[in-house]
C-alpha cells in the first residue's frame, strides 16, 4: 500500500502547505514531535531550494513500507537549472543563497536515508526518508 500526495511549489505560501502536509502524515504514521519537526525542517529546505532556484517544482510526501518499517519519504522535484557539482553543495557551509548554507547537508542530517539526482539544464529529484523507530 503505497500514499503519496504533494505541493507544488510556485510562491512562499506553498512552502508552508508542504510543511502542513509533511507534519500531518508524519503525525498520522506515529511520529513524535521531534521527528515531526525535523522532517518539516526537511521539507521547508528542499520546498525553499526549489522556489529560489528552480521557480517551481514539486514536493511529494509518501507513506513507505519495507519489511516491517514504516516511513516517510519526502521527494523534491523541479526542471530549474541542476546542480553543478553535487559534492560542493554537500559541504557543510557552503551557500549561493547567502543562507547558513545547512541546505542540503542538513537535510541529510535530519532524514535517514537521501539521495540526489540532478543534470544540469533538466532539474533536481531529492529523495529523503525518515523511517520509524
Amino acid at each position: 500500500m503505497e500514499y503519496q500526495s504533494f505541493v507544488k511549489i510556485i510562491n512562499e505560501w506553498d512552502i508552508v502547505a508542504a510543511r502542513q502536509l509533511g507534519r500531518n502524515v508524519a503525525k498520522e504514521l506515529g511520529f513524535g514531535t521531534v521527528d515531526q519537526a525535523r522532517i518539516t525542517t526537511a521539507i521547508s529546505e528542499l520546498a525553499r531550494n526549489i522556489y529560489l532556484y528552480a521557480g517551481q517544482g514539486t514536493v511529494a510526501i509518501e507513506k513507505v513500507f519495507d519489511g516491517g518499517k514504516s516511513g516517510l519519504k519526502i521527494i523534491a522535484t523541479d526542471e530549474g537549472p541542476g546542480i553543478q557539482d553535487i559534492r560542493r553543495v554537500m559541504e557543510d557551509g557552503y551557500t549561493t543563497s547567502g543562507g547558513l548554507g545547512a541546505g542540503l547537508p542538513g537535510v541529510k542530517r535530519l532524514m535517514d536515508d537521501f539521495d540526489i539526482d540532478s543534470m544540469v539544464g533538466k532539474g533536481t529529484k531529492i529523495y529523503a526518508t525518515k523511517w520509524l523507530r
